[in-house]
């Protein structure tokens, strides 16, 4: 079985974010980790491996500095990485980044593909699903539990008070929660080797069937209109009421946000 999984580097938002005057994340600038759902997700494929003895591939698309997370994904027990990075890809929204990696993805054998829920970054969960379109693949989100039986996979899906037993033929996507597992910690000796390992680097040139009007930051339908670091918070209204008519108050506010 072989196993293609989707990972991010995002910014680690206990130290700050920055952004560029385009309202766009100026990633060189911040400290970066792993997406934690991605994380999850590659430490789902590892179990997998572990149990059926697959092949893990990890790829990603970034700056040259997105290394790091393959490196890491390889010290953790993957067995390739792929980086995905080039000047036009830069600024790239959901459909442009799906886009990027499905092209890099078809030149790859694969039975299942696994990404993250959705980044810390965008919170938007759209990745994922848009590249299962772009390959015309079957996908399953919120995975909380992933099993394989035979030739196909078999997903715990998670709601909000129950999960749901879905069951798909291979070749399909997954997104994984940051609940799924506990991912497990580099080891020494496997530090060592990713960092002697050969990461393949691919370019626009490496993408197939992908049109240059759907890359980077012209080929992204979202324009951000406004970025700020900080969101400042209104002074607040103030008021001064006996008990009965500050329960009276308070419901009707709750009642005029359709909270209650």
């Amino acid at each position: 079985m072989k196993i293609v999984v989707c990972v991010k580097q995002v910014p680690d938002t206990k130290g700050g974010v920055k952004f560029n005057p385009d309202g766009t994340l100026d990633r060189g600038a911040m400290l970066a980790i792993m997406n934690p759902d991605d994380k999850a997700g590659l430490e789902a494929a590892l179990r997998l491996k572990d149990e059926y003895g697959a092949e893990v591939t990890v790829i990603t698309m970034g700056l040259p500095k997105a290394d790091e997370v393959l490196r890491e994904a390889l010290a953790m027990g993957a067995d390739k990485g792929i980086l995905v990075t080039d000047r036009v890809l830069g600024g790239a929204d959901t459909w442009a980044t799906s886009t990027t990696l499905a092209g890099a993805i078809r030149n790859l054998e694969y039975d299942l593909i696994i990404t993250g829920r959705q980044a810390i970054d965008g919170d938007t969960a759209q990745v994922g699903p848009q590249i299962s379109e772009h390959l015309d693949i079957p996908v399953i989100s919120y995975a909380q539990n992933i099993k394989i039986d035979n030739d196909s996979v078999i997903v715990e899906r998670q709601y909000e008070d129950r999960y749901h037993v879905v069951k798909a033929k291979m070749p399909c996507l997954i997104t994984a929660l940051s609940e799924l597992n506990e991912p497990r910690y580099m080891t020494p000796g496997g530090i060592f080797d990713a960092y002697d390992a050969e990461v393949t680097v691919w370019g626009r040139a490496d993408l197939k069937d992908v049109d240059d009007s759907n890359l980077g930051l012209k080929g992204s339908p979202t324009q951000i209109a406004k970025a700020s670091d900080k969101v400042r918070k209104g002074a607040g209204e103030v008021v001064s009421l006996d008990p009965q008519e500050s329960v009276n108050y308070i419901m009707s506010k709750l009642t005029d946000k359709h909270i209650i």
